[in-house]
């Protein structure tokens, strides 16, 4: 697989038609982002063969363009072309067409760009948690150890406080004011105001000039912070406009807060939770009415959902359902055979290719899926790329799911399930529960490898090496900027 991403950066913005088509770039765990002016622009063909590029996807919003675990390296790469991270001119922002469809892909792009630079923070704490766990079962720290306590409160830092992140992420996705999103943010997790929400839950009244405020617990919650930081970033723009230009230090500031903070508390806040309540149990109902069947059926999708973004839709989810109960009993026991079967299906391909190079990507996207529940490489330098792989690996997922959910498996993190994260499906208070882990797990692996060899997949040509001319032959400045030379 190419990893010179010196090269790879300059065609991939060549391919998207230059930087003055290029609104905004960011990047996920596996993916560059790019907001683009002109999707028209975009060569597909010419995008997708570029060495170390693994697939695109476009949305209403974006082209993101699939590179793998060193998605940073190729993020870097190209910044150093010179392009600032903010992408050109993110003060004017694109006009579009308001169809449900813009909105809802709107929607989608603020959740996806709002929470995949959190997933990081997220997993970290998550592993850590399952640490303190896993001492705590083996008997190597008692209850009330103090190294437990504190190992708990470092695996909880970024659920507890996942508001005040989120705002931040938000501000910047936003364009609005980091410290003051921060800051609001920051009274929805403030002692006073939790111990207040504890009383106003108790029956004691709470106002605000006059305004009765509804009992809510903010912490480990995603949506209220969300909407309150678009909210932030519209009413920065009114009281810019309307505030002397000799007051704008302090009064400025001053009135956004004071404008911005009430609403949060006594409007969007509870409108968000309500709005998270209501999917979560939209989701969890399907759940209990259809059981290990939901299980299965997440299982067969979820590949194709990963494909469209649409899988982040469920991280609040998630977040807040393992907060509330302490597991998740749906979509995560879903990705193990999700992941794992993607990794097989990769193992099929690299033992049977004669492909070097596909050998080599196959190889590495394998392990990514397997061992570290990183499913992109296989997914989209893989499964997509050859078709019957991918069908194989949503069989394999849907059967696979359906045993998880038969087993009864649930999650007590969302770090993404591999070899290296299956500890958070151990119940301590069910043993058999690593029994069908592991036993899925290998399932995934061995169901998926055999469907791929059964079904077999069209070889990719091992491409003629190019001439001395064509290899010296550089990416023209022309192409990069896309400028008209006259």
């Amino acid at each position: 697989m190419a990893n010179n991403y010196a090269q790879t950066a300059p065609a991939i913005v060549a391919a998207l038609g230059g930087f003055d088509n290029i609104e905004a770039v960011t990047h996920c765990m596996t993916r560059l982002r790019f907001v683009l002016k002109d999707s028209a622009r975009v060569d597909n063909a010419r995008l997708k063969a570029i060495p170390g590029v693994m697939g695109v996807v476009h949305t209403d919003t974006q082209c993101q363009v699939i590179i793998g675990n060193n998605v940073n390296l190729a993020y870097q790469a190209v910044l150093q072309l010179g392009m600032p991270e903010s992408g050109g001119s993110p003060d004017v922002p694109l006009k579009r067409k308001l169809t449900l469809r813009s909105i809802g892909a709107g929607i989608l792009d603020s959740l996806v760009g709002t929470m995949s630079p959190l997933i990081p923070a997220i997993i970290g704490g998550s592993m850590v948690k399952l640490l303190a766990m896993v001492l705590l079962m083996s008997g190597v720290l008692e209850k009330s150890s103090s190294t437990l306590i504190i190992l708990n409160a470092i695996g909880d830092g970024a659920f507890f406080f996942l508001p005040v992140m989120v705002a931040a992420s938000a501000a910047l996705k936003f364009k609005t004011n980091l410290s003051l999103a921060i800051a609001i943010a920051g009274v929805l997790v403030h002692p006073a105001f939790i111990d207040l929400m504890a009383k106003a839950a108790q029956g004691q009244a709470v106002t605000f000039a006059g305004i009765p405020v509804t009992a809510v617990k903010y912490t480990y919650t995603v949506i209220p912070a969300l909407v309150m930081t678009w909210i932030l970033s519209h009413i920065e723009y009114w009281v810019d406009r309307f505030t002397p230009a000799v007051t704008k230090n302090f009064l400025k500031p001053m009135l956004i807060v004071l404008i911005a903070a009430p609403i949060a508390i006594v409007l969007i806040g509870p409108l968000g939770i309500w709005i998270g309540s209501g999917i979560s149990a939209l989701v969890y109902t399907i759940h209990g009415y259809l059981g290990w069947l939901s299980v299965a059926i997440m299982g067969g999708l979820w590949p194709l959902l990963v494909m469209t973004g649409m899988h982040r839709v469920f991280t609040p989810t998630i977040i807040q359902t393992i907060a509330e109960t302490g597991k998740e009993g749906m979509v995560m026991p879903s990705e193990i055979g999700a992941n794992l079967s993607l990794g097989g299906s990769s193992l099929a391909v690299a033992i049977r290719t004669k492909n070097p190079e596909l050998r080599q990507t196959a190889f590495a996207a394998a392990a990514s899926a397997i061992v570290a529940g990183i499913s992109e490489p296989a997914l989209y330098g893989v499964a997509v790329r050859l078709k019957r792989p991918l069908i194989a690996s949503l069989i394999s997922g849907f059967i696979c799911g359906a045993v998880a959910g038969v087993g009864g498996l649930a999650s007590h993190s969302m770090a993404s399930p591999g070899l290296f994260t299956s500890v958070q499906f151990f119940d301590p208070a069910n043993p058999m529960s690593i029994v069908w882990v592991g036993g899925v797990m290998l399932l995934s692996v061995v169901l998926s490898f055999v469907l791929t060899l059964i079904l077999g997949f069209e070889d990719i040509p091992v491409a003629q090496p190019a001439t001395p001319a064509e290899a010296a032959k550089p990416v023209s400045t022309r192409a990069i900027y896309g400028r008209q030379l006259r």
